[in-house]
Order: C-alpha cells, then structure tokens, then sequence
C-alpha cells in the first residue's frame, strides 16, 4: 500500500498558506458543531520517525478553542499502565462527548515498535489486529468521530531530516539514539506497517494514507481530510472562508 503513495507531491509556499488558513477555520467552526453534538472525537496519528506528526497537530489545533482538545503524546508506558493491558491506557485517555482527542502515536504501537522491538510475543501482536478492530468497532458504536493519519516519508527524506535536527539548536532535542536505532529497521518496520495496514483498514475505520515528503503537502491534504470526514459524520457543512473573503473585496 506504501508503494502506491506519490511522495514527489508537494504545495507552493502560497497556495500552502491559502489552503491552510481556509481549513484550519473551517476546523474552528466544525469544533463548534462537535461541542453542540456532544460527539467525542478521537484523531490518531502514526507515521516515521520524523514523518510530521507534531507539525500536523500543531496546525490542526492552533486556531481551535485550547478548551475542546487534548493532544496525547504516547510514549512507552509507565506506572499503572504498563501492569495493564496494552488498551487501558488509551482507554482511560478517551474524550467525552464534545471533546476532541488527538493522539501523537496510538494503540498501533502493539503491532509496530512492540512487534518489531520484541516488546510483544509474536501471539501477542498477532491477537492485536483482531482486539484493535473491536476497539475501534466499539468506539465507533458508541459514536465517536474515529480518524487515523499514517503520514509516509521515504528513508531518504527521514535522513535529511535527521541531519537538519542534528545540525540546528533548537531541534537538536527531537532526535534521539532511538531513533537512529529504529532506522537501521526501517526494511522490518515497512513490513509491520504493510501489515497494520492491511489487516486494520475497516469500514469503519479506515487509515488515510498522507504523502509526507513535502510538509506543505501533508499539513493541507491532513485538514483537508479532517474536515471532509467530520463535514459528513457532522452533517454539517463549514462556510468557506475564502468565498466570503472574495465576496467581501467586491
């Protein structure tokens, strides 16, 4: 499925600005609509290490109201959550009706860094993909607004990225030996992804690929996405801000 993915895609500086200031406040208002519903909302995002996923929420929540999200960054876990199983802590973290949740990596870590890292048993991540779809069927069921980003960049782009974060101060702190380590398993990655994909990718829940190699590109079509999926699980459909804008100079 990665292979069918253009990442020589990109976005012109303008166009990008344009695009982005017309989805980020049609957001705005859909986040409106998502309160009056009392519809909780749950947005997770995967990706390589580097791929965009902080820059991605960042641009989704920056004209949002601070008080109708909550952004989770998962990391390995820790305390009460690593006694438990792997979904209690995703659980626990689910926003209530009106709400939005946005996860920075999920519960597909199972499948991923626990599958190829060894964290899991093979029966282990190899139960998940069944206990994931009902997770998310249950979610679903329950009527939450559920929608999944795999942002994909190419090896090559990921290692000029790394090198700029090592050359520049204030990113040095974004790369981690762990993440040179994962590189090295970028061929075992790959084939857990194709896997997660494959067997993950529901009816009601299917993942939107994004191509990442141009950060323009993956910001617009990620909220071009997000607005299209909750304009129609809303009903609800956001002015167009730039038509108004238009209309406003004649």
């Amino acid at each position: 499925m990665l292979e069918t993915l253009d990442l020589s895609l990109s976005l012109p500086r303008d166009k990008y600005v344009t695009e982005l200031t017309r989805r980020q406040i049609q957001l705005r208002e859909l986040s409106g609509q998502i309160y009056r519903q009392k519809r909780p909302v749950v947005i997770a995002f995967e990706g390589w290490d580097a791929a965009g996923k902080g820059g991605a929420i960042k641009r989704i929540t920056e004209k949002m109201d601070p008080r109708g999200y909550i952004v989770f960054p998962i990391s390995a876990p820790e305390g009460e959550d690593k006694t438990r199983h792997y979904l209690y802590r995703f659980w626990r973290r689910l926003p209530e009706g009106g709400q939005i949740a946005i996860f920075d990596r999920t519960w597909y870590g199972r499948v991923l860094v626990e599958r190829v890292e060894g964290y899991a048993s093979m029966n282990e991540w190899q139960r998940a993909y069944k206990e994931i779809n009902s997770f998310e069927r249950q979610l679903k069921d329950f009527g939450t607004i559920l929608v999944k980003f795999w942002i994909h960049i190419s090896r090559d782009e990921q290692l000029r990225r790394f090198e700029e974060r090592r050359r520049t101060h204030y990113k040095a702190w974004k790369l981690t030996e762990d993440d040179w380590r994962n590189r090295e398993k970028w061929p075992l990655y790959e084939e857990a992804v194709e896997d997660m994909l494959l067997k993950t990718t529901t009816k009601v829940a299917p993942w939107n690929l994004i191509e990442g190699n141009d950060k323009y590109w993956a910001r617009v079509k990620t909220l071009t996405r997000l607005v299209d999926i909750l304009t129609e699980q809303l009903n609800y459909k956001p002015a167009d801000p730039m038509k108004k804008l238009r209309a406003a100079k004649k």
